[in-house]
C-alpha cells in the first residue's frame, strides 16, 4: 500500500484524486466557494389537477 494504492491517502495524492481517504473541501482562503448560502425557498405553487378526456363514442355498423 502506498504511491499506487487509489484507496489511501498517499495514492490519492500521487494520482491526483479525490475521494473519502482525501476529502477535497476548499476554503474560504483558497477560492471562497467554500461559504454556502442558506437555501431560499419559494412558496408552493398547486398546479391545476389534469381534465379527464371523455372516450369517443362507438360507431354502429
Amino acid at each position: 500500500m502506498g504511491r499506487g494504492d487509489r484507496k489511501t491517502r498517499k495514492g490519492k495524492t500521487a494520482i491526483r484524486s479525490y475521494g473519502n481517504a482525501r476529502p477535497h473541501k476548499v476554503t474560504a482562503k483558497k477560492g471562497g466557494a467554500a461559504v454556502k448560502k442558506a437555501a431560499v425557498s419559494k412558496p408552493a405553487v398547486k398546479k391545476a389537477a389534469p381534465v379527464a378526456k371523455k372516450a369517443a363514442p362507438k360507431k354502429a355498423g
